[in-house]
């Protein structure tokens, strides 16, 4: 079995439930594996808050040695490439490599040419497996279930990861998945609804950031009509279903696609996300080191 976590796309259904579980445990209360003497290389290329810290957290929580890197402070200012930037860190002969970049599928550069094992943190639009990993956990943890379930992801479906990671796994498990938003925004290759109606009839309501770092031009849209035509506002909160509940991967922009009376409302699972994150992610390097 490789040891590297590159996408959802080349685990199969039981190992993907076995990580659900294991984090779920580490949840529960389950004694911490000891990976003492283990050394994480976490290489951000892209800025990152959750994605970053959590795995930092769950290493720190496994007694595992950190080493963070620093692109602004990096021979990147000196026109090292990302390629020769990643095998300065693997000739350190680290015990894992936690890697985020921009470009889709970058570890496909890397894969014939670095010893450590590596776990994908997110590449461009493509793919965020841990990401995912925790929705499906904690949609589990709400329903006690994956199958027959319907989601709803609204927003900037095209430069979105996430949505493009989640719309395939979440299938895979037998999910309902919808998207919805402003056409501009939209993946054509998707399943598409309108917002009103998604909202309605889902059991999970995903917003997702328009990720304006993204767009090659501009959005015309403003803040306010966002809101107002695609984002979670309370009045769609009461529209949603019995039991229903709201999920984002976060960053959130309040009051663009998330009012800001609805991030923290009885139905928001957003920061429950959060902590699901470090538990997944103790889940994932406990398994690229060990396995």
């Amino acid at each position: 079995m490789s040891r590297n976590l590159l996408t959802l796309d080349l685990l199969s259904p039981g190992e993907i439930h076995c990580l659900l579980e294991e984090a779920d445990s580490y949840r529960c209360g389950a004694a911490f594996p000891n990976l003492s003497g283990k050394v994480a290389c976490n290489l951000f290329f892209e800025a990152s808050t959750r994605t970053q810290y959590s795995f930092c957290v769950a290493q720190e929580k496994m007694r595992m040695r950190v080493v963070t890197f620093h692109p602004e402070t990096s021979s990147l200012c000196k026109n090292e490439s990302f390629y020769d930037t990643v095998k300065v860190f693997d000739s350190f002969r680290p015990d894992a490599l936690v890697i985020r970049h921009a470009e889709n599928a970058y570890y496909n550069r890397l894969l014939s040419y670095v010893r450590a094992p590596i776990v994908n943190g997110g590449d461009g639009t493509g793919d965020h497996p841990t990401q995912s990993l925790i929705d499906l956990l904690t949609i589990h943890q709400e329903f006690g279930r994956l199958d027959g379930l319907k989601v709803t992801m609204i927003g900037d479906i095209r430069h979105s990861r996430v949505a493009h990671s989640n719309y395939r796994i979440m299938r895979r498990f037998g999910m309902d998945v919808v998207t919805a938003g402003p056409d501009e925004y939209l993946d054509t290759e998707l399943l598409t609804e309108a917002v009103d109606s998604a909202v309605a009839t889902s059991d999970i309501v995903m917003p997702l950031r328009v990720q304006l770092e993204r767009h090659a031009a501009k959005s015309e849209i403003s803040a306010s009509s966002y809101l107002s035509r695609y984002g979670i506002t309370m009045e769609r909160i009461g529209k949603m279903k019995p039991g229903a509940v709201l999920m984002h991967p976060a960053p959130f922009n309040r009051d663009v696609e998330i009012a800001d009376e609805v991030v923290e409302c009885e139905r928001s699972r957003i920061f429950k996300q959060m902590e699901n994150g470090v538990f997944i992610r103790m889940a994932v390097m406990r398994r690229a080191v060990e396995s």
